[in-house]
């Protein structure tokens, strides 16, 4: 059995806990507890603040933790970085009201700026060798220049909106963030193996992201044209179709290019495209 360290709410949360379905790992859904144990997995699911998991997977009250970058790196503790896992993506920055003319970082010299993230933000000044008071909020820190308690902000920020609501803008980008699965140094063997079983699961489903199954009909005078435009994950699958001089191509693409590739395909000559959505790639 192996113990994850989960956000007990919000986006990572959701993230995680939809990572783990697509994984075939149930969980339990309980509103009450802290600890919940999957009936068709070793593993069972510790729910904790997301600033309190790094440490919690460092001192092995958790073996492994699912945790934003930021808070990992905020809190120093030593834990393993096992996977960046790609999705509650942000980045901290710093931020500053509308109306104030913003030459450069040096801006900040001597300036109050509020944060809940006061080491990376400290890290960030004393390279731009910047001497600013570092104010430490927990709580709302994007209304602290409104109250007149900071001159800017350094906090997270995902779509913006928050900044504009409150009449900021983000003036310097000091690191983006994601999530990532930590795991404790010492796992033994029995745990490391659970931890590989559990890796298989997840490279499993994030191989499938973004990709489509592709399947068309290619007259056999354009089958060498269509399969040079084809991105597939190795080469396509090519099948004899019933009806003379015509082939069955099979593909996975890339969403990113799929409608700059469809395009060629069609006007090489394939008929009857069909798209399919993919949930797992064992590669």
């Amino acid at each position: 059995m192996i113990r994850i360290a989960v956000q007990s709410k919000g986006r990572l949360f959701e993230d995680t806990m939809a990572l783990l379905a697509e994984a075939g790992i149930k969980i339990p859904s309980s509103k009450r507890t802290l600890l919940v144990q999957s009936p068709n997995f070793p593993i069972e699911v510790l729910y904790l603040r997301d600033d309190d998991i790094p440490q919690s997977v460092a001192t092995g009250v958790a073996d492994l933790g699912i945790v934003g970058e930021n808070e990992f790196v905020e809190r120093a503790e030593e834990a393993d970085i096992v996977r960046r896992l790609g999705f509650s993506k942000c980045r901290l920055s710093l931020a500053i009201p509308k109306a104030i003319d913003y030459p450069g970082v040096e801006w900040f010299e001597g300036k109050k700026i509020a944060t809940s993230y006061p080491g990376i933000l400290r890290a960030f000044l004393n390279k731009n060798k910047v001497n600013a008071e570092v104010h430490v909020i927990t709580g709302s820190v994007e209304i602290s220049p409104g109250i007149g308690l900071a001159d800017g902000i350094f906090d997270i920020v995902s779509s913006g909106s928050t900044l504009v609501s409150n009449n900021l803008r983000e003036v310097e980008v000091v690191m983006q963030s994601e999530a990532l699965l930590i795991a404790n140094k010492n796992l033994d063997a029995e745990k490391r193996a659970i931890l590989e079983d559990l890796l298989f699961r997840i490279e499993a489903v994030k191989a499938a992201e973004d990709k489509k199954y592709v399947l068309m009909n290619v007259p056999s005078e354009r089958l060498q044209e269509v399969i040079a435009v084809l991105p597939g994950a190795k080469s396509p699958t090519v099948m004899p179709l019933a009806t003379p001089g015509w082939n069955s191509v099979h593909t996975v693409i890339d969403e990113k290019r799929f409608w700059e590739v469809i395009s060629q395909l069609k006007a090489l000559g394939a008929q009857g495209i069909l798209v399919i959505p993919i949930e797992k790639m064992i590669l």
